[in-house]
């Protein structure tokens, strides 16, 4: 998992709810992020530290950078 990486919740998370979509904004570790989650209207919930085993990553930043 690295920054920009968009995430999904895998089990629930204080106030979230499985499938909850997010941003790694900050890698803290190998297992610790700062993540900016997101409502379907793409509007901001909360930003939260979480850790890994929270989290699923559905689309990588890595694989859609510009040549």
């Amino acid at each position: 998992m690295d920054e920009l990486n968009c995430v999904k919740l895998i089990k629930p998370f204080k106030n979230l709810k499985v499938g909850t979509k997010g941003t790694i904004v900050l890698k803290y570790t190998e297992n610790d992020f700062e993540v900016e989650f997101f409502d379907d209207n793409h509007e901001t919930i909360d930003v939260y530290t979480i850790t890994s085993d929270y989290l699923e990553v559905y689309w990588k930043a890595s694989e859609h950078k510009d040549n």
